[in-house]
C-alpha cells in the first residue's frame, strides 16, 4: 500500500522532520522508517545520539494523528509532547547506515486530547528502544498557546 509523504503528516518543516516514510498505519498504530546518514539533524559522522529516539517516536504518533486527519480531509493540528516514561535505549547511538523502524500503538486518545503511546524503535540487531510516550493534541493549538482555552 502506499501512503502519503510523511512531510504531508508531520506539522514540522524541512530538516524538522526527521522521519523518512511511513511503512504501515491503522486505527491504533503506525510505523515509520528513518535511514541514519550522516548528514542526519542531530547527527555526526559516526551516527545520531540515541537520545533522539524519543523525538522519532514523538514524530511518529504526530505522523499517526496527521494521517487520521489526512484521511478526514482536515489539516494536520500541533501537538505537543508531554514526557515519557522508562525511555530505555539498548545503545548509545543509531549508527550510520542504521535503518530504524519506528512503531507507536495508541494506548488511549481522551476527548480532551490527552493521549499514551507505547513506542519501540527497532533495528538490525532487534529491539533497539522502548517508551511510553504521552501526548496532548488539543482541538486549537493557537487558543491553547494564547491561553484562551478553559
Amino acid at each position: 500500500m502506499t501512503y502519503p509523504d510523511i512531510r504531508l503528516l508531520v506539522p514540522h518543516g524541512g530538516p524538522m522532520v526527521l522521519l523518512d516514510r511511513v511503512i504501515a498505519v491503522d486505527q491504533e498504530s503506525l510505523c515509520a522508517e528513518v535511514t541514519i546518514r550522516p548528514d542526519s539533524m542531530f547527527g555526526s559522522a559516526a551516527g545520531v545520539g540515541a537520545w533522539v529516539g524519543i523525538e522519532y517516536m514523538a514524530q511518529a504518533i504526530a505522523a499517526h494523528a496527521g494521517y487520521e486527519a489526512y484521511q478526514r480531509g482536515e489539516p494536520v493540528k500541533i501537538g505537543f509532547l508531554l514526557g515519557s516514561r522508562r525511555y530505555s535505549c539498548a545503545k548509545s547511538m543509531f549508527a550510520v547506515g542504521s535503518v530504524l523502524r519506528v512503531h507507536v500503538v495508541r494506548l488511549l486518545m481522551a476527548e480532551n486530547g490527552l493521549g499514551s503511546f507505547e513506542c519501540r524503535i527497532e533495528d538490525e540487531e532487534g529491539v533497539a528502544a522502548t517508551a511510553t510516550v504521552s501526548v496532548f493534541l488539543p482541538a486549537n493549538a493557537e487558543e491553547f498557546l494564547n491561553g484562551s482555552v478553559e
